[in-house]
């Protein structure tokens, strides 16, 4: 095999890597045999989950591991560097790997099998060796903190149930909901399919007539009780339904692009260590994201009752995770079961090499 065609394999498997909603915010440049420039971007223009970038540097973050684990599957170690002077909203990433004879990471085969599963897992405790080795797997500069006992997963449940509210009755998520919902599909290469939603037939019908419109949305939520269903469907229930949630902490409370990058690298350790395992992960962030913009004052919404729904959660937050919340990066559920029937894919490699304007 060429050194082309290794580097084709390497970012084939790469392109694996999760992020926010299956964005997907990197493009890859071969400028040399063993070097690749990656061309990062955030949604903060039109998500309101990323207004400051962190969501996509988190993924840019798991990207980069991704890189590194399957650098190895070449038997080759991978070095990166950001940047410098580059816009915020562009992180870009020297990459060179150096060709050896490593053995493949054990993380490798988990890459294109980690998925998201948001439907009901199995209630079982993990054991302490699966906690044992999630823990390892983050680093030394991170923690994990198990929320796994009922109450505490009650406790979480009533969290994502009134955080659910705050998603499904703001404008500024709606116009997020309606672009990265893939109707009919039981896999997207940029979005997600409705059917890997976790929600049942009826209550997926009813989303995609009430979606038409904002005005639609607002009818059911005023007098219909619209968002109760995929409330209980999508957050309540699952919330009980699995074997642990749990948050990853730094060390310190990250800051800037930097951190944000070596939390998703942690992340997607821990998610590739649980797929070996054999457990599904479902990643729970949006409460950390609203208290984060309650913390700091960031005004998301038009909605005056949306800022207060953030204030509330916030508050919520600190007392089901203690005072280190503004430390925490990461939070999820885990557990045991089938893989899931439905999932996001992702865009072949071609679409996402980097072109400039002139070469469109």
């Amino acid at each position: 095999m060429s050194s082309l065609e290794a580097m084709r394999a390497v970012l084939d498997l790469s392109r694996w890597a999760p992020s926010g909603d299956n964005t997907q915010p990197w493009r890859f440049e071969i400028i040399g045999p063993h070097e690749v420039v990656v061309h990062g971007h955030d949604t903060r223009d039109h998500c309101v989950y990323d207004l400051q970038g962190e969501a996509s540097q988190v993924s840019l973050g798991a990207l980069l591991e991704t890189m590194s684990i399957a650098a190895s599957t070449q038997g080759w170690t991978m070095g990166a560097t950001r940047r410098v002077g580059m816009p915020e909203h562009q992180p870009t990433f020297d990459i060179h790997f150096t060709p050896g004879s490593i053995e493949p990471s054990p993380l490798a085969g988990s890459i294109t099998v980690r998925s998201v599963q948001r439907r009901p897992m199995g209630t079982q405790r993990l054991t302490p060796q699966q906690k044992a080795e999630l823990v390892q797997s983050v680093g030394e500069q991170f923690n994990v903190e198990w929320l796994e006992d009922l109450g505490a997963r009650w406790r979480t449940a009533w969290l994502m149930f009134h955080n659910a509210k705050l998603r499904l009755t703001m404008p500024e998520a709606y116009e997020v909901h309606r672009s990265i919902i893939e109707w009919n599909a039981s896999q997207s290469i940029d979005r997600v399919p409705d059917r890997a939603l976790g929600v049942d037939a009826m209550t997926l019908k009813m989303m995609r007539f009430a979606m038409a419109s904002w005005e639609r949305v607002q009818f059911f939520n005023r007098f219909l009780a619209g968002s109760l269903a995929p409330r209980l469907q999508m957050d309540f229930l699952p919330s009980l339904a699995c074997g642990a949630h749990l948050i990853i902490k730094a060390k310190r409370a990250p800051d800037g692009i930097d951190d944000f990058v070596a939390a998703g690298r942690a992340v997607q350790r821990f998610w590739l260590t649980a797929t070996k395992l054999g457990l599904w992960q479902q990643p729970e962030m949006t409460p950390l994201i609203f208290s984060r913009y309650a913390r700091q004052g960031v005004r998301f919404s038009e909605q005056a009752s949306s800022i207060e729904l953030a204030r509330q959660l916030s508050k919520t937050v600190t007392e089901l995770v203690g005072p280190a919340a503004e430390t925490a990066v990461w939070m999820g559920r885990l557990g045991t079961g089938s893989a899931p029937e439905c999932r996001s894919v992702r865009r072949p490699l071609d679409s996402l090499m980097f072109s400039t304007p002139d070469s469109d």
